[in-house]
């Protein structure tokens, strides 16, 4: 499994993002929108993004971060 983790810099949902993927395994991608990736980047990926993190998990769209706890609940 790879995980793709769209964050910004003081993120706090984006850290507790990444810990979690991490924790379940899960080689993860960060793409910070302020180190080498811009806001433009990811409005190609995912057009209604509003929030950080975006999470993709195997190139599918999970959401931002409670959205990937329900995902590990199901």
């Amino acid at each position: 499994m790879k995980a793709i983790v769209w964050s910004k810099p003081a993120c706090g949902y984006c850290v507790k993002a990444k810990a979690l993927l991490k924790n379940k395994g899960i080689e993860v991608e960060e793409r910070n929108i302020a180190e080498g990736w811009d806001v433009q980047d990811l409005r190609k990926q995912v057009p209604t993004a509003r929030t950080m993190p975006q999470i993709f998990i195997n190139d599918k769209l999970i959401g931002g971060y409670t959205d990937l706890v329900k995902y590990f609940e199901e």
